[in-house]
């Protein structure tokens, strides 16, 4: 694939229509790009226009300058070439030469740029005329452009497409693609015979960069010999649009006083033309502002960022800007289109500008006794932004409100300081006050001041006006000391109040307002007490021995004020000291003695070291029972003498004398108990008089009664089912399933046995000798997880199978009575018990070893080795479990019967509907 005219060997040409009939500009490029570029070219051009553009990196990469040898074209950084003035071309050729050089190392390249005319081009390309032939062709793209907005003529010639196997075949030319016979439609078209190809219209880049058409070469009978072809035609860009500003105006903020080369904000334009062209180097300036003088702001012309070049801004004086922009492609070039915008710069406020008064001096005036009253307002001047913290005043007092008479606030909607008197002033302590007040803004000051000082000061001077007052109570609280027990009638000075202008007492009337116990009465002029009632310093609600009221003092205008006084009552030895614990406990297995604490409501004067004495020495039986020793001032223990005395309740009469010799009878009940610790008496005493329903609540009383209820329906379910089995055997089988329905681990033999509190009553049983037909067995001939299990089931006689294999003879010898039992039914032998009592101890010394023996016995497996699985706390062993035991010892693999719970009385199923969980 070639073109069909070339200016050399190795170069390929491309015609450039230009615009407005001016320029068309074909650019080739040659193998060697320093050695030849020819462009197309009219026969004229005006100034300013592209006339093409070469490849100059592809030269020489490292050019730093670059010259043109010929004035009338201007060559620039991107290879694109325009003319600087017009140009008329009568010849057919024209040429000049670029100079690329580096002058830092003095390298230089050239590029001879030959310009040939257009129509001379075209006319010899037209396909009337003689084809130049070619010894071979390419079937392969071919580089081709076009300029956008071409004027013509039209159809316009763009390159010729050509087949190898033309010298073979006769061969059809045809196109496919956007541009041909698809939108926009025959833009393009190729001769079939001479494959040269056609533009029939003008394009415009920004809608369409390029097209991409696909070549087909067949023969008259449909034949291809080759490939389809892809053409890309690129639309070469034309500087027709200029650049937009992104908005219609710029606004931006910057901070009085602030640096210079303080950015301001940036613009921003766009450019629809061809990205990193001429045609989009964008160049931005300022053209004009507004205030003109002094000029405050450059712009950046590649970025456009807008920034201060004086710190001379001053919002007070100026608090806006309007700038006028434009900006330029071409780089500003002067033919380069440009747009324009505007730009309005706010001045932002700064606290720069001191809060002063506009007075140095005020002066106010206040009645004495008044407060929350605002009695003068300050002003002061701010230059800055109002409303905002740079003009907010803050105001403080400096000096002369050290007690606390007065504050100044700020009004939020005026700026002035408001003083008020938050603080009574007394005209009889000072009639005149002078205050120091200053303010500052909200915001820090910005500006640096060295050593002076930020704040404005003023001085305001306050007179205080006198008010005919009433009387003062002063102080509040008085106090005046009497002794308790005084006689009715009894006088003594009473509270005091005066005319704070007087200093004088004359003519004030004194009112009680509060007695609580009504122990006293007020003179009304003089204001004295007298004693109405016994006081009394141990009375309730008196607290460290004071007792309070409350008087009313009045002038004759009605004028008052309200004062306590405080009743100081001395303490008199009118209480003997006493013993509040009534009940004393003795545990006597562990103690003998108990402490007994006595009290003295008087004054500590007045109360111990206390004396304790017996009180009735007439019973003779109180001195040699009973002993008191002094532990300390206020305590004494009481021991036991005779360890004989049996348990109960002793009263005992203690006399308690207090240091003055007054003394009190306390009755003391002494409790021998046998107990542990004083609680466990206690509660066995509570107990036994009925107090358990207090102690324990009336839940827990409830939940008894109802567990107790529970039991008794239990026993008698099993009761009644024993009974049935006597009559029918076959009900619970042989397999002790009915274990399930008591508790079986119990220490103690068969539920027919009576228990005490000490041990366990014995009644005579014969066991037979027969083993067949027993529902219940004594002992542990059944192994349940390691367990014992000793039932007796009424109407069956027990049998003792414990010794079976073992070899034991089990004897019980310790009743007290003398009789023996002897436990020996491995045989069927038979068995008789006499009635007998053991105490807990007896029973537990005969059945432990017995016990670890079987535990020992039962915890080995069949080679005598230890079971690693027995001693477990999750492995149940009742009967029932599906799981069936996981025991080493248990030898029964088949499971449980428990048909018999389907055959249970009435009352047994109303009773497990009522303990079922709702």
């Amino acid at each position: 694939m070639a073109p069909a005219r070339t200016p050399s060997s190795r170069g390929t040409s491309t015609l450039w229509p230009q615009l407005l009939l001016l320029t068309v500009a074909i650019l080739a490029f040659a193998c060697d790009a320093c050695q030849q570029v020819t462009l197309y070219v009219p026969s004229k051009l005006d100034a300013g226009k592209l006339v093409g553009r070469v490849n100059l990196k592809e030269c020489f990469r490292s050019a730093n300058r670059i010259q043109s040898s010929d004035p009338d074209f201007q060559v620039f950084e991107d290879g694109s070439v325009y003319t600087r003035h017009a140009v008329f071309s009568s010849s057919e050729k024209r040429n000049f030469t670029i100079i690329l050089s580096n002058t830092h190392n003095q390298e230089q390249k050239q590029i001879l740029v030959l310009l040939e005319n257009q129509a001379m081009v075209l006319k010899q390309s037209h396909p009337k005329e003689k084809v130049l032939s070619r010894a071979k062709r390419r079937w392969a793209p071919i580089p081709c452009s076009m300029v956008e907005n071409s004027l013509g003529p039209f159809p316009l010639f763009l390159q010729q497409v050509q087949s190898d196997t033309a010298q073979n075949y006769t061969i059809y030319y045809s196109l496919k693609g956007i541009g041909v016979d698809r939108e926009p439609k025959n833009l393009f078209y190729i001769h079939r015979d001479t494959g040269n190809l056609y533009c029939t219209r003008s394009v415009d880049r920004e809608q369409y960069p390029s097209f991409e058409l696909t070549a087909f070469a067949t023969t008259p009978d449909g034949y291809t010999p080759e490939l389809p072809l892809t053409l890309v035609i690129k639309i070469e860009d034309e500087n027709d649009n200029s650049p937009i500003f992104t908005e219609k105006m710029f606004n931006f903020t910057v901070q009085e006083n602030c640096r210079i080369g303080t950015t301001v904000g940036q613009v921003c334009a766009t450019d629809k033309d061809e990205p990193d062209t001429l045609h989009t180097l964008l160049k931005y300036t300022i053209i004009e502002q507004i205030p003109k003088a002094p000029t405050l702001f450059s712009m950046h012309p590649a970025t456009g960022v807008i920034t201060t070049t004086s710190s001379q801004l001053d919002r007070e004086v100026i608090d806006k800007y309007y700038l006028k922009i434009k900006v330029q492609d071409m780089n500003g070039q002067y033919f380069g289109l440009h747009t324009t915008s505007n730009c309005v710069i706010h001045i932002e406020d700064v606290n720069d500008n001191l809060p002063t008064f506009t007075k140095t001096s005020y002066v106010a005036s206040v009645e004495e006794n008044r407060y929350n009253v605002e009695i003068l307002r300050v002003s002061v001047e701010d230059k800055d932004l109002i409303h905002t913290a740079n003009w907010r005043a803050n105001y403080t007092i400096l000096k002369g409100n050290e007690n606390g008479n007065f504050k100044i606030v700020t009004d939020p909607n005026t700026n002035e300081g408001v003083l008020c008197v938050v603080k009574a002033l007394n005209y009889e302590e000072r009639q005149q006050v002078s205050l120091q007040i200053g303010v500052v803004n909200e915001a820090p000051y910005t500006k640096e001041t060295g050593f002076r000082s930020t704040m404005s000061t003023a001085t305001v001077t306050i007179n205080i006006q006198n008010q005919d007052e009433g009387p003062e109570c002063s102080p509040l609280v008085q106090n005046i000391r009497i002794k308790e027990n005084s006689p009715v009638g009894t006088k003594i000075n009473g509270y005091k109040a005066y005319d704070p202008e007087t200093k004088s007492g004359s003519g004030i009337r004194y009112k009680k307002v509060i007695d609580p116990k009504g122990w006293v009465t007020v003179e009304e002029n003089s204001g004295s007490i007298t004693v109405f009632r016994n006081l009394d310093r141990e009375a309730e609600n008196i607290r460290n021995g004071i007792y309070n009221i409350t008087i009313l003092a009045s002038d004759k205008d009605g004028r008052s004020c309200t004062g306590t006084l405080g009743i100081i009552l001395e303490d008199v030895n009118d209480n003997g000291p006493l013993i509040p614990k009534e009940t004393v406990v003795i545990c006597k297995p562990v103690m003998s003695s108990a402490e007994i604490v006595a009290v003295d409501p008087d004054d500590i004067t007045n109360g111990p070291p206390f004396k304790f004495s017996f009180e009735d020495i007439s019973d003779s039986e109180t001195p040699r029972m009973w002993s008191l020793a002094r532990l300390n001032d206020t305590a004494a223990r009481i021991s036991l003498e005779r360890r004989d005395a049996s348990f109960g309740t002793y009263p005992v009469s203690i006399r308690v004398t207090d240091t003055h010799g007054l003394s009190q009878i306390s009755a003391v009940n002494v409790k021998l108990c046998d107990c542990v610790v004083e609680n466990e008496c206690t509660l066995r005493s509570d107990a036994r008089t009925g107090n358990v329903e207090t102690r324990l609540g009336k839940w827990a009383i409830l939940a008894i009664l109802l567990g107790i209820a529970l039991l008794f329906c239990i026993l008698f379910t099993i009761v009644c089912s024993a009974t049935q089995s006597t009559e029918k055997a076959a009900v619970f089988p042989d397999d002790l399933a009915q274990q399930n329905l008591i508790v079986s681990n119990t220490e103690a033999p068969g539920d027919d046995k009576l228990f005490s509190a000490n041990g366990f009553v014995c009644t005579t049983h014969t066991l037979g000798s027969s083993a067949q037909g027993m529902g219940g067995t004594l002992g542990s001939g059944v192994k349940n997880g390691g367990q014992e299990t000793i039932e007796m089931v009424k109407g069956r006689h027990p049998t003792l199978e414990s010794c079976q294999g073992l070899g034991h003879h089990h004897t019980l010898d310790s009743c007290r009575v003398g009789g023996q039992q002897n436990l020996d039914s491995c045989r069927g032998g038979h068995v008789e018990r006499d009635n007998c009592r053991y105490n807990y101890s007896e029973w537990h010394n005969f059945t432990e070893h017995r016990l670890g023996e079987k535990v020992q016995l039962c915890n080995q497996d069949a080679n005598q080795q230890p079971a690693q699985d027995y001693v477990l706390k999750y492995n149940y062993e009742g009967g029932g479990s599906v799981a069936g035991s996981v025991d080493c010892c248990n030898e029964r693999q088949e499971e449980e019967g428990l048909e018999f719970l389907d055959h249970l009385e009435p009352k047994f199923s109303t009773l497990a509907q009522v303990c079922i969980k709702r």
